[in-house]
């Protein structure tokens, strides 16, 4: 048994240990970097990793992370470049380029029309037609032809159709129709063609086989010029036309046939007096037959009339001299 003055073992350990001085824990590198234990929760489990730092980028990322309770996975990250500043350069270049090619293709003498190629013109003149046109030195990408066509018509009435075609670098072909004339009409001191569809037009050099007519007044206004809306309005109608294409061959040789709005197309007789057929194709074959039968039986009867109407076949009629 010790005495009380003896300390006992336990006394002298805690004795020692005051003495002693203390010590504090040093942080190493080793402790520092070392990777955490897992943490361990009631629902799941969650491993932190420690991720390396690394520079920014200027390439944008993206991630898409699908959240699962006690799951989790991350996508590969899908990186685009940046093209706004090349986008950006690659437009001024294009409008740039675009620009000088639209500058080049009004201003240089290659684009420019020189002389229209015309063809189909027979009494028109190519340079009547240029001259129309207006087109030598205009670039070929600033012509319209549909706006050539209209002009074209206008001008020449004489035209049943114009087409305009446009070629590379600088070339333009005008290809035309023109009216055919088939009747001479002298009225008021003047003339004019007429064509099959009863158009009026201005003579230029000269044709052949015209029916002459002499117009003591202007026939009947009111016709119309169909579907097309360039043609200019007939003067006379197609009926008309055709019944003097029907009577000509059978005009007197010296004579001129006669239009008379009162009583339509005849001529002077050589013999003595006048006939008149009306201005209607329609039975004008029968027409003349009644007349040659009328004027045998007049001539063998001695009867010399001064004026002889076939306008209806069917009840001719003549008057004598007062």
């Amino acid at each position: 048994m010790s005495s009380k003055g003896a300390l006992s073992r336990a006394e002298m350990v805690r004795t020692r240990l005051r003495k002693q001085p203390k010590k504090r824990p040093v942080l190493t590198s080793a402790n520092t970097s070392r990777t955490l234990p897992p943490i361990i929760s009631r629902s799941e489990m969650t491993y932190v990793v420690q991720q390396k730092t690394t520079p920014p980028s200027t390439k944008r990322r993206f991630q898409a992370a699908f959240s699962i309770p006690g799951f989790q996975m991350r996508l590969p990250a899908i990186s685009l470049p940046r093209v706004e500043g090349k986008s950006r350069l690659l437009s001024f270049f294009l409008s740039t380029l675009l620009g000088a090619a639209l500058f080049l293709a009004f201003t240089l003498p290659e684009f420019q029309v020189t002389r229209a190629q015309v063809h189909g013109n027979q009494r028109i003149s190519a340079d009547d037609i240029n001259s129309v046109l207006s087109s030598t030195g205009q670039p070929i990408f600033a012509i319209m032809p549909s706006d050539l066509e209209t002009r074209l018509r206008l001008n020449y009435p004489e035209l049943v159709s114009a087409k305009v075609t446009l070629g590379l670098p600088n070339i333009l072909i005008v290809n035309i129709v023109e009216r055919q004339p088939v009747i001479l009409w002298k009225q008021g001191g003047g003339y004019t063609w007429i064509d099959s569809s009863g158009v009026a037009f201005r003579p230029r050099g000269s044709a052949d086989n015209l029916i002459p007519v002499a117009a003591v007044a202007s026939p009947p206004v009111g016709l119309t010029s169909g579907n097309d809306p360039l043609s200019p309005l007939p003067y006379l109608s197609t009926d008309m036309v055709k019944a003097i294409q029907i009577l000509a061959p059978s005009v007197p040789a010296g004579t001129t046939m006669v239009y008379d709005p009162r009583y339509g197309l005849g001529w002077l007789e050589p013999r003595g007096w006048q006939v008149s057929f009306g201005s209607n194709a329609k039975d004008m074959v029968l027409k003349l037959q009644v007349y040659q039968s009328l004027v045998t039986s007049l001539t063998q009867q001695g009867i010399i009339p001064t004026f002889i109407s076939v306008q209806y076949a069917n009840a001719p009629y003549y008057r004598m001299s007062q």
